[in-house]
């Protein structure tokens, strides 16, 4: 009974539920556009073509594609279409012809029933026919905006040019703004093209031209457009060759442009070419699904960079910053129309990036006691690139330095010294802040050279058999390297790149710090210098100049100096605008290649000589080093004992402009536009180095406040001499007569024969230099040397040694060997 009840409850609730769901069922609500009938939501009412106004351009013979279309219904809601219908205005078939399922374009005619197997619409026959044909989409009864295809002569080139006034659309001349394409401010019906055309050339008159509305500026390759102004591209499009060559420029429609390097300049669709940043381009232009090198653009380089700091006035250019502190610098810049720049990627560098060194935005927080010139640099690739075939037009390519500030840090620092020799197998670490020497560390190999990165991290280490790299704060060898033994000339200011000589293979190599070989070039380097950026090394090599550029890559330039004769040494200018090279006459190449430019044609014809001569001074040297002030390169040789003062400015000072090629009270270095490279005018005072007898000059040491250096030498008179230069203005020595400093020597004490290597503590306070004779590191007190009445006193003499006792490895058991390979890594004394 309990089941049946059961089953009669469920058939009670069950049915109703069925009926209910059976009696209840509607059908899909229509939503109709407007009213209760008509168009529905959801049905196409209209389809879009494109491109709308600039069409399409294809040769005689030539397939190409429509792009697909879009359909949207009454409430401009995107509807898919299954299917589209094609059809070209051309009912002839002979000038456009298009496959009407898939809207495939023929600039002739499409085979049909061409029987043998052959695929209707495979094969586009040109019928010779030039002009412009309309194509629409169609579907569920909707037509879409009809779009001009424009069908010419097989396009052979494309030139960038100004565009064409009221003669050159008249016939003898035309441009692409002389097109049709060119006035087509709305292409929704067939009659868009609201010009009379020409039908000798097909172009529009003149007179029915749109003008663009503010006028632009029209472009013609022949100069440069300042940042953020607005230029008009226009072309001039050929077919055939030679005789046969015929301008159809108004008659290939609208032309695609773009720039092959980014950042320089935007394109729009209508060519308006709005410049960027500084530097060129090269610009192609797409016609008849075709792109080819039409010209360049050019947007224009700075003419000056000026620094300042937050109460920086005019013509002061050093300032003191404490340790630790943040000093913001900041760069106005102006191009060579005189107009503002802004967003430039500049470079700021530093000479002494390990104690002062300068972030990417400029701002500068010294780590230790020292003195630094910061610098700011528009320079390639990062700023102001070019192609090789355009470098220098304009000055586009160069690069623009700044004048530089000095920036002072007051304070003393401790120092830790690694002392090893050319004649041992150890290395010796001297920590002023300990009371006792380090152990000295057995090397793998006796060094023949040394140098320590700008990080402090790695030491490097030449040998005859390999590269030794020792960690500075262990002594342990980190690395061997037998792929590139020989001498370590330098290390990169940024510590990615050491330049390794091997005068065995003949080769000089650029070694990564990761441990791989960048590059090679052949040559014996005898001494490298970085610019401070570490773009580029120049490399001293006997009868050849090497430099190598991240931007332009290995340069040679051989014979190294006019004369033929042979370079040893190389020290970079400050600004790093070139370099000068030691040797019977003292040379300077400078950074800015000299090139000659022919603006009558179009894009101007460039040919360029790379880092040419910018001095030449008869003064015999055979080691440099330059001040960090900017105005001297200094030299000492043995052979006629004697230091040369050369007294630089580094280009034609220019007091009331801004021109290129000149160096300004408020900016900085330019290159020249056209004809000679830099030109570095130089005085020389030569002062005789009394009282000494070298065989060799190993080193010339100026301190980084450039108020003293030192020379080292191989030979006798246990004398240490020091020069101080004499201090000139921002404008340097302009008087046309050199003006001699003061030369001074410090008696070694006794054996010490000869200062034969040396290195200075960064905070200027020590000269830590190894003598022979003794064996031994004297340190030199620095701090008052500069006054006469000091020398000799505690503040300038000889007042300590250290016996580093480096066991010989030429000697017999028990001798040392003579300390000639010295640097060091400042540290803080507590």
């Amino acid at each position: 009974m309990r089941r049946f009840v059961s089953v009669v409850a469920l058939l009670f609730f069950a049915i109703p539920f069925g009926i209910s769901i059976n009696g209840c069922g509607k059908k899909t609500a229509i939503t109709y556009c407007s009213g209760d009938s008509g168009v529905s939501v959801g049905q196409v009412t209209k389809i879009v073509l494109g491109p709308q106004i600039i069409g399409i351009s294809i040769n005689q013979g030539e397939i190409s594609q429509t792009s697909s279309p879009s359909g949207t219904d009454c409430k401009n809601a995107s509807v898919g279409s299954a299917s589209y219908n094609y059809a070209s205005s051309d009912t002839t078939r002979t000038l456009l012809d298009i496959q009407p399922t898939s809207g495939r374009l023929c600039g002739g005619t499409w085979n049909r029933n061409s029987g043998g197997g052959v695929p209707d619409y495979t094969t586009c026959t040109s019928t010779g026919k030039t002009g412009v044909a309309y194509v629409t989409a169609t579907a569920n009864g909707v037509t879409s905006n009809p779009i001009p295809v424009y069908v010419h002569p097989v396009v052979t080139s494309v030139v960038l040019g100004a565009p064409s006034d009221a003669a050159g659309c008249a016939g003898d001349d035309p441009a692409t703004n002389c097109s049709p394409a060119a006035t087509n401010a709305d292409s929704s019906t067939t009659s868009a093209v609201a010009c009379p055309v020409a039908y000798a050339n097909g172009c529009c008159a003149y007179s029915t031209i749109v003008q663009p509305n503010p006028p632009v500026t029209a472009y013609d390759q022949k100069s440069c457009v300042s940042q953020t102004k607005i230029a008009q591209l226009a072309a001039r499009v050929y077919a055939g060759t030679g005789t046969n060559r015929v301008n159809v420029s108004c008659q290939v429609g609208h032309i695609t442009y773009a720039a092959q390097s980014a950042g320089i300049v935007t394109i729009d669709q209508n060519g308006l070419a709005t410049a960027e940043q500084p530097g060129a381009t090269i610009v192609t232009a797409t016609v008849a699904l075709t792109g080819s090198s039409a010209g360049f653009f050019s947007t224009c380089p700075p003419a000056d960079i000026a620094l300042s700091y937050p109460g920086s006035t005019t013509g002061t250019t050093n300032i003191i910053v404490n340790q630790n502190n943040t000093q913001p610098i900041s760069a106005t810049v102006t191009d060579t129309n005189n107009n503002p720049m802004t967003g430039l990627a500049l470079e700021y560098v530093s000479t002494t990036p390990i104690t002062i060194p300068a972030s990417s935005n400029g701002t500068v927080t010294p780590t230790f006691p020292g003195q630094a010139a910061i610098t700011a640099i528009c320079q390639p690739p990062t700023c102001n690139t070019a192609p090789q075939s355009e470098l220098g037009v304009f000055g586009n390519g160069k690069a623009v330095t700044s004048k530089a500030i000095g920036i002072t840090t007051p304070g003393t620092n401790s120092t830790v010294l690694y002392v090893a020799s050319t004649d041992s197998q150890y290395i010796v670490p001297v920590d002023f802040t300990q009371t006792q020497l380090g152990a000295p560390v057995r090397l793998p190999f006796v060094p023949n050279s040394i140098a320590i990165s700008n990080d402090l991290t790695n030491i490097y280490m030449g040998s005859d058999t390999e590269l030794m790299v020792v960690n500075s704060s262990t002594l342990a060898v980190s690395r061997q390297d037998t792929t590139v033994h020989g001498v370590v000339l330098s290390v990169s200011p940024d510590n990615s790149t050491v330049v390794i000589s091997d005068p065995v293979r003949q080769q000089i190599y650029l070694y990564n710090s990761s441990g791989a070989i960048s590059t090679t070039y052949g040559g014996v380097g005898t001494h490298a210098a970085w610019s401070p950026d570490s773009q580029t090394v120049y490399i001293a090599a006997g009868n050849q100049i090497l430099v190598h550029s991240t931007f332009s890559g290995w340069k040679q330039l051989s014979p190294a100096t006019a004369g033929g004769t042979a370079v040893n040494d190389v020290a970079v200018t400050v600004p790093a605008v070139g370099a000068y090279f030691s040797g019977p006459v003292t040379t300077a190449r400078g950074y800015c290649p000299a090139t000659v430019t022919d603006t009558t044609v179009a894009p101007p014809a460039v040919t360029n000589t790379f880092y040419p001569t910018a001095d030449s001074v008869a003064a015999l040297t055979d080691r440099l080093a330059a001040t960090n002030d900017g105005f001297h390169i200094l030299g000492a040789n043995a052979a006629a004992a004697t230091l040369n003062d050369i007294q630089v400015n580094l280009a034609p000072v220019a007091a009331t402009t801004n021109g290129p090629g000149s160096l300004t009270a408020s900016g900085g270095i330019t290159c020249p536009t056209n004809g000679n490279g830099l030109t570095f005018s130089s005085l020389v005072a030569p002062i005789p180095l009394t009282g000494i007898v070298p065989t060799a000059i190993t080193g010339v040491l100026p301190t980084s406040d450039s108020k003293v250096a030192f020379v080292t030498y191989t030979g006798t008179s246990g004398l240490l001499p020091f020069y101080v230069p004499p201090t000139f203005g921002s404008g340097g020595n302009t008087s046309g007569v050199a003006i001699p400093g003061h030369y001074y020597t410090i008696p070694l004490t006794t054996p010490a024969i000869a200062p034969v290597g040396g290195t200075i503590s960064a905070d200027n306070t020590t000269l830590y230099v190894g003598t022979s004779g003794d064996a031994l590191v004297h340190l030199i007190s620095t701090t008052g040397c500069t006054d006469p009445a000091a020398i000799g006193t505690t503040t300038c003499e000889d007042t300590k040694t250290i016996a580093p006792n480096l066991p010989s490895a030429t000697g017999a058991a028990g001798t040392f060997a003579v300390p000639n390979l010295l640097v060091q890594k400042p540290r803080k004394t507590t």
